[in-house]
């Protein structure tokens, strides 16, 4: 399933409005909470998702954190291996951690969700574009073979205290960045991702006759291929217009630019899960 909407700051902060959102949309669509903290001032949502089999434990959240003297009002993107209920957020077993900016005013939004994993983009600011996915990939490999591929991905490495205006940071999916975490059987890795990680490929494709071909975006290091992310693709930025809608087979595409960048290289297409 997915949501199209918007949040702001009528009632209270707009990234403390967009978790509440954020927790709804995941409960509504088959995630239990775990913890739900709505009082403090870094507000913490952790989930539990139950996988294609119904029998998996997927555990992700996001918690929020800011400094009204600096400016950022931001969420903290996290996937674990377990739950511990008096751990604290960051602490929780096999934590992978990736801020998200965002902030305290409007927050235009896009969600998305399988029983795998939740991902989402923000419109925040400026405007510029911010990219988030929790939960599972989509492994070559048998679930014996590899039981879980564990993907912690947002705009940041770790909570950095990073503004929405900062120029340096990028999307999670190109190429080989430290905001992209893989959980493989053998520890956490920072994976390649295909096609950004191939110059030859990446800004050098483009629309036929308006019509524009999505390329899986595919992890893998110099071990292998470890299989490709959920519902989003490559798709060139050639003639393209961020949140343009893509449909094929019936299903719904939105392309996302990389915050502020706008070359052949700087989209993907986001799938809105039905």
């Amino acid at each position: 399933m997915h949501v199209i909407d918007h949040v702001d700051n009528a009632n209270q902060w707009a990234h403390y409005e967009f978790l509440e959102v954020f927790r709804d949309f995941a409960v509504a669509n088959g995630w239990t909470v775990l913890r739900y903290d709505d009082v403090s001032a870094n507000r913490e949502l952790i989930l539990k998702g139950d996988g294609y089999t119904g029998t998996e434990e997927i555990f992700i959240g996001l918690r929020t954190y800011q400094d009204a003297g600096a400016d950022y009002y931001n969420l903290c993107a996290g996937a674990f291996t377990g739950y511990v209920p008096g751990n604290s957020f960051d602490n929780q077993p096999g934590a992978m951690l990736s801020g998200i900016p965002a902030h305290n005013q409007r927050i235009d939004f896009w969600l998305t969700t399988t029983p795998g994993r939740i991902a989402g983009a923000l419109k925040v600011g400026t405007p510029v574009y911010e990219s988030f996915y929790l939960g599972k990939m989509m492994p070559y490999a048998r679930p014996k073979q590899y039981p879980y591929p564990l993907v912690c991905a947002g705009m940041l490495n770790g909570a950095a205290a990073t503004r929405f205006s900062d120029t340096v940071h990028s999307m999670p999916y190109k190429g080989n960045r430290a905001n992209l975490k893989l959980r493989t059987n053998s520890g956490i890795i920072q994976p390649y991702a295909h096609p950004w990680s191939n110059t030859f490929i990446s800004g050098k494709l483009r629309d036929t006759s308006g019509n524009y071909p999505l390329l899986p975006v595919e992890l893998y290091d110099v071990n292998g291929v470890y299989g490709a992310l959920e519902g989003v693709y490559y798709v060139s930025g050639f003639d393209m217009v961020t949140e343009s809608t893509i449909t094929l087979d019936g299903v719904d595409y939105v392309v996302i630019e990389d915050v502020y960048r706008t070359g052949f290289a700087d989209y993907y297409a986001l799938r809105m899960d039905n």
